[in-house]
């Protein structure tokens, strides 16, 4: 059975992912989440059955709104953005993208020290991050031996399916 908090994180995920629906189901409980492409809002549907009991439905309509982006303030900003950018597209380093919609986190706990950082070194099969999903921690490995050039994302942050996280210089 799904916690409240369980479905919130879950309604967070989907709110922030490109994802449009999705389906979740384990020992009789349903997990129904759509987006409605009109005004942005997410429905669930959300239903727990009980081998004795009949099936409860419950639909929540929620709200979602987005925060403006603000715009860099300096012209160092504009730069380091642009830096970011040019790197993100340079075709001769690769790219370690994330396997699924989660949380990205640098290192198994927050008092552990990251699994990489720029400079280091890595293997195909060597660990470089874990992205948190449904409360699974799921281990991503580097797919290829080089040397980390940039992270791209922050620790705790929301990350999409096929986005990337880091750069690296392959050997």
């Amino acid at each position: 059975m799904l916690k409240i908090q369980e479905i919130r994180e879950i309604i967070k995920l989907i709110d922030h992912s490109s994802i449009d629906e999705f389906s979740y189901e384990a020992e009789g409980t349903k997990v129904k989440l759509k987006k409605n492409s009109v005004n942005g809002s997410t429905e669930q549907v959300v239903s727990q059955a009980k081998p004795e009991a009949a099936v409860a439905v419950a639909q929540v309509p929620v709200e979602t709104t987005q925060a403006p982006v603000a715009a860099p303030t300096s012209n160092e900003s504009v730069a380091h953005s642009e830096q970011n950018e040019s790197a993100v597209n340079d075709d001769s380093l690769h790219k370690i993208k994330s396997p699924m919609v989660g949380t990205f986190y640098a290192s198994s706990s927050p008092d552990a020290p990251a699994f990489v950082q720029v400079g280091d070194k890595v293997n195909e099969d060597g660990i470089v991050c874990i992205v948190e999903a449904m409360k699974l921690f799921n281990e991503i490995e580097a797919e290829v031996s080089g040397e980390i050039v940039e992270i791209l994302v922050k620790d705790g942050q929301l990350v999409e399916y096929g986005q990337p996280l880091f750069l690296v210089k392959a050997n």
